[in-house]
């Protein structure tokens, strides 16, 4: 079963050795940022890059203690999803997505048990839940008893930066689960990042269009289960609710519970819960705000959330987690991604054996893709679809190289790659959709893409030239030199 509550991962971390508790006081307001760059660039457990989970006990301005880089390495990542590696995830994934129609009563028989078992991930609604411990309504409200984190210099305040956002669509009332940072105006009001592509912007537009006058409900909730709390990031459909998947990857339903001021419901382990709304015609100045590109993102005009209700749990933990160059918490979480939810992707095209992100392409500036090419422009075609698929539309860069590329191994996709194209023959531009955060597009959410078709050229694609075989050592030399090798006393 899963962990009962954001706790049991803290004690999880502690018996593994991934995390330290920091008893000195310590400022919110930068100190914490500066804090955990140093920290994060040490090597953790068994020299593991990413450093250690840090649980800062003693807050200047707040009692609350905040918990951050609990998710800031490949390993922390596999405990947090209760796996000894990445790949155990994705081959649950793949089980369930290789389910085919069944053919006759045998087949349906063996279809049972993955099908109960996918039932049971539902969300189930209690009558109570920690969350509400604490009460808090009206004047009592003060978003500022909390230790939220200023990260930059430049930064235009304190940000909540690891929420889960609840809202509804309202033609469908299905729910929806986003993370979308909060900058605190004040007591009781903060800015809702709303980029243009995401589900709660268009939740805001669909209800704005059929009423510019009203307001909608929302809720936040911070700090849950590690696969609850990072719900909201993932890459799911739609129509597929993001707690049922967090069930799923807990191997256990997440209770949900009603929210005291609206209709809305959230994880019951929750360790605090702000509950509100977003008025559809009142937009106000957000950012600048260092983000994950390693550079400021702009101030910009975004919807206000307020808070009319905050619940938290007796001595709440604040997580919280910090972008800025990379890498940072974000790309493990990032990475996990990928690795989790690459079976989806080769579902839907199976000629893709490997995608990679590194780090410094801060997720939607550089995917590389390895394929088993099987006909001319097949490259392309791979271009194409990866731009229309889900956040994968905002890649900037997409270079598609052969099927023995190892994407990972950087230095070989860069020799490789730099070897196999003729820049503007392979060079391939398009327009379309690009994430809020790229500032050197021509304009917000709008620009260019590339796409590097870096794979062998074949004579049906207009290459009348013999491609040359790269340079490989006989299996039988090595192996003469294998045995050799002690005698030469090198």
């Amino acid at each position: 079963m899963g962990y009962a509550d954001l706790r049991e991962f803290v004690k999880r971390l502690e018996k593994e050795g991934e995390l330290k508790r920091v008893k000195a006081e310590v400022d919110p307001v930068l100190e914490i940022t500066e804090v955990v760059q140093r920290a994060q660039a040490q090597l953790g457990p068994k020299g593991n890059p990413g450093g250690v989970a840090l649980l800062f006990e003693k807050l200047k301005g707040s009692r609350y203690p905040v918990l951050i880089n609990a998710f800031g390495s490949q390993r922390r990542m596999e405990l947090a999803f209760e796996v000894d590696k990445l790949d155990d995830v994705a081959a649950r994934i793949r089980g369930f997505l290789d389910m085919q129609t069944p053919q006759g009563l045998f087949d349906k028989m063996k279809m049972l048990p993955k099908l109960m078992e996918l039932g049971s991930f539902f969300p189930r609604v209690v009558k109570d839940g920690a969350c509400k411990e604490i009460v808090h309504k009206g004047s009592d409200v003060n978003l500022l008893d909390f230790p939220i984190l200023k990260c930059w210099p430049q930064d235009g305040g304190r940000f909540i930066t690891f929420p889960l956002v609840f809202t509804k669509n309202p033609d469908t009332g299905k729910r929806n689960v986003g993370m979308y940072r909060l900058q605190i105006y004040d007591q009781r009001t903060t800015g809702m990042h709303w980029q243009t592509q995401k589900h709660g912007a268009e939740h805001f537009r669909r209800a704005r269009a059929a009423n510019p006058e009203g307001r909608i409900p929302v809720s936040v909730a911070i700090g849950a289960d590690p696969a609850t709390a990072l719900a909201g990031m993932l890459p799911i459909p739609p129509d597929l609710d993001e707690m049922m998947f967090a069930g799923f990857l807990r191997k256990e339903p997440v209770e949900m519970v009603k929210c005291e001021t609206n209709e809305l419901e959230v994880p019951a382990n929750a360790e605090i819960v702000l509950e509100g709304y977003v008025n559809l015609n009142e937009m106000q100045t957000e950012g600048p705000f260092g983000d994950h590109t390693g550079f400021y993102s702009l101030e910009g005009n975004y919807p206000v959330f307020h808070v009319e209700c905050v619940t938290h749990r007796k001595e709440p933990i604040y997580l919280t987690t910090v972008v800025g160059p990379p890498p940072q918490e974000d790309f493990y979480m990032g990475y996990a991604v990928e690795r989790v939810f690459l079976p989806v992707m080769k579902m839907q095209y199976p000629e893709i054996v490997d995608v990679a992100m590194p780090a410094e392409g801060i997720f939607h500036n550089l995917m590389i893709v390895s394929i088993r090419k099987s006909y001319p422009g097949h490259a392309r075609k791979i271009m194409n679809a990866i731009w229309s698929l889900g956040q994968a539309m905002f890649t900037k860069v997409l270079v598609v190289v052969d099927h023995d590329v190892n994407v990972h191994d950087y230095r070989e996709v860069v020799w490789k790659a730099l070897c196999a194209i003729d820049p503007e023959r392979d060079v391939q531009f398009s327009l379309g959709p690009v994430d809020t955060l790229d500032h050197a597009a021509r304009m917000q959410d709008f620009g260019s893409k590339m796409g590097v078709d870096a794979t062998r050229k074949w004579p049906t694609e207009g290459f009348a030239r013999p491609w040359p075989d790269e340079i490989l050592m006989d299996e039988t030399t090595k192996a003469r030199v294998d045995a050799l090798w002690k005698s030469l006393g090198i």
